[in-house]
């Protein structure tokens, strides 16, 4: 994507996800648009008020973000452009004057809550939890929300006036990050670096016995490690699910290609999300057998059997 001129981010201004927008190239003259949801910010792009969006779709402590799953898969004519992980670690901030001992809600992103868990139930036993749409909201929101404090960013002392911290650094996990997705609209997808993940959105046929198993051997006959399955739910009656897949490698890739036709002559829908470099930049090691000259040489092996010709 050549300057975009707008993109879409959980907002207010001050967010990890803002700050997920600073690890993307080009974008110094871009305008940022900071929406209330994840659903908003990928809508924007398929229906063409935005360029793009970044969204949060996995913790290293929580897993998977649902709600941008489920919104990946419901809206059409998008593809992931890149990812990007950004480490995160949570302050507890209140108005001036408040104490600890004055504590008696907390408001909080659900991701945030569950990060810091320990050092609350250590801290601040008892306290009970007011959910908040974003780390920037809840302390935006002190002294309206009914919460006597908030746990929020590092940094967001640049973002929201008159707060103070009454506790720094306080996530249960030092090392705790949390992966983002720069999502685009539809089109092709870039050449192949060699560290590539290729995500999918792919619905079981049937609930019959072994339906799960077939479709994860379309991945394991061909070599493709999955990095990142999770099921959701489709939403027209019970027991119906969809799988979200990361698996290794690129689209371009003979292997992931043949995993792909796969799936499609198996499953009743299969949403490709697009293949994109990973952002650890590690390469994905093949065994022989399963990389491009294995297939293209197969392929041509059975071209000459049909045509004819003396097998080798």
């Amino acid at each position: 994507m050549n300057h975009p001129r707008a993109v879409t981010f959980l907002g207010p201004r001050g967010t990890f996800t803002e700050a997920a927008l600073e690890q993307v190239p080009g974008l110094e003259q871009t305008e940022r648009v900071p929406v209330a949801n994840v659903a908003e910010a990928l809508a924007a792009v398929a229906e063409g008020r935005s360029d793009a969006a970044m969204i949060a779709i996995e913790n290293s402590i929580e897993g998977g973000v649902t709600a941008a799953q489920d919104a990946l898969a419901a809206t059409p004519g998008l593809r992931i452009l890149s990812e990007h992980v950004v480490s995160v670690n949570f302050s507890l901030v209140a108005l001036p004057g408040t104490r600890l001992d004055d504590i008696r809600v907390v408001a909080a992103h659900p991701v945030a809550w569950a990060q810091c868990t320990g050092w609350l139930q250590r801290e601040l036993p008892g306290r009970a939890h007011l959910p908040a749409a974003s780390n920037v909201t809840a302390a935006a929101d002190l002294g309206a929300s009914g919460a006597q404090a908030a746990l929020s960013t590092p940094t967001i002392g640049d973002w929201v006036e008159g707060i103070d911290v009454l506790a720094d650094r306080i996530g249960d996990n030092p090392d705790a990050v949390t992966r983002f997705l720069f999502v685009g609209r539809a089109g092709a997808p870039g050449e192949p670096t060699g560290a590539d993940k290729t995500s999918l959105v792919v619905e079981l046929p049937s609930d019959e016995p072994g339906m799960l198993l077939d479709m994860l051997e379309q991945f394991a006959t061909r070599g493709v490690n999955l990095s990142l399955i999770q099921s959701r739910p489709i939403g027209d009656r019970l027991g119906r699910y969809r799988f979200v897949i990361d698996a290794d490698g690129h689209i371009r890739d003979e292997r992931v290609a043949d995993a792909l036709l796969g799936l499609k002559r198996f499953s009743p829908s299969v949403t490709f999300l697009g293949s994109y470099p990973r952002a650890d930049g590690q390469r994905i090691h093949v065994e022989r057998r399963y990389s491009d000259r294995s297939f293209v040489e197969a392929r041509d092996w059975l071209r000459g059997l049909v045509a004819g010709e003396p097998s080798a």
